[in-house]
């Protein structure tokens, strides 16, 4: 029989076949203490996302977190979708995660609707003010933070890029969803752009991936010298199908995020969605170790990417010019 002060150091914790099993007691309060729950969501497909999924979980393991040990993610995916937004974010605020990580604007709005209290961090917040996200950049207020890549002035950039792939170019089409939330204040920097350089617009409507080569179609049959794709959920799920339909109606186009151009698209500016996405692990640190949201300022990118593809131009028989190329961070040939 064991001594009685060693009955007091140790806990019976299960028996497995008549064995009694003892362990020490820290050892016991570490195992049946319960892991924090976040919840992840993107409304890109799962195939899409795995970028900036990869990124977030390297983020997390570099900050000492590993999933099913320490920490529990669960992950959702919208396939580019509008119309799923809604029922996922019921799912994921049902969930009562310590945290949800609301990939996209789109997502942390529905979500923001449903739980008020709730830490939510986004990699990808757009208008965040005027969406009443956030109170301001510097003190998001509430429980909404997280990094804000959509820089006012970047679209007019890519319109300007635009005409620099395609030098004289006086009919610009723009290939976008305005009910992804990110998508109306590009469009309104993009068409004050054409109308001071004396550029005309060409913008068929999308709701849906099923709409994308209509679109294109549309564009092409407008004769536009350059396409410009907004950066939106859906069409960065719908990437490939782009790429395709472009290389089909020969139509040069500029992006702003480096996957299009991965995929076979022929130009981008914008940021590195994985920097954004890998971010987001640093605020999920932060709030589990007890911070609030309110009180994270929201992070802006330190710098902006030029990805070129060099096998695109070529096939669209574009040259690119040397001064261009210098300036690009990443050529694809």
């Amino acid at each position: 029989m064991l001594p009685r002060r060693l009955v007091k150091r140790r806990e019976l914790i299960m028996s497995v076949g008549g064995t009694a099993v003892l362990w020490p007691f820290s050892v016991r309060a570490d195992v049946s203490r319960p892991r924090p729950l976040i919840t992840w969501c993107s409304g890109l497909s799962q195939e899409s996302a795995a970028p900036v999924v990869g990124a977030f979980k390297d983020g997390l393991r570099e900050l000492g977190y590993n999933e099913g040990v320490n920490i529990g993610v669960v992950y959702r995916f919208g396939d580019g979708r509008e119309d799923r937004i809604p029922a996922l974010a019921e799912e994921l605020v049902g969930l009562k995660p310590a945290v949800i990580v609301a990939v996209g604007t789109n997502i942390a709005v529905a979500v923001k609707k449903l739980a008020s209290t709730i830490p939510i961090v986004s990699g990808f917040l757009a208008d965040a003010v005027n969406l009443g996200l956030i109170e301001s950049y510097p003190h998001p207020g509430g429980n909404v933070t997280g990094v804000a890549p959509y820089m006012e002035g970047l679209p007019a950039k890519q319109m300007e890029l635009a005409r620099e792939v395609v030098p004289g170019a006086i009919r610009v089409g723009i290939l976008g969803n305005l009910n992804d939330p990110k998508g109306p204040p590009q469009r309104r920097e993009l068409d004050d752009a054409a109308q001071s350089l004396g550029v005309s617009v060409v913008a068929p409507e999308i709701r849906a991936p099923d709409d994308i080569e209509g679109a294109m179609q549309t564009l092409a049959k407008e004769r536009v010298d350059v396409v410009i794709v907004l950066q939106t959920t859906m069409l960065l799920s719908e990437r490939h199908q782009i790429a395709v339909a472009a290389a089909a109606s020969r139509l040069p186009t500029v992006y702003g995020y480096r996957e299009h151009v991965v995929e076979g698209g022929l130009i981008s500016y914008g940021v590195d969605t994985r920097w954004c996405s890998r971010s987001t692990a640093a605020y999920v640190d932060k709030i589990l170790k007890g911070a609030a949201p309110g009180d994270l300022p929201v992070e802006f990118p330190a710098r902006l990417q030029l990805v070129i593809n060099l096998k695109t131009a070529k096939a669209l028989g574009i040259t690119i010019s040397p001064l261009l190329l210098s300036r690009a961070d990443e050529v694809i040939e």
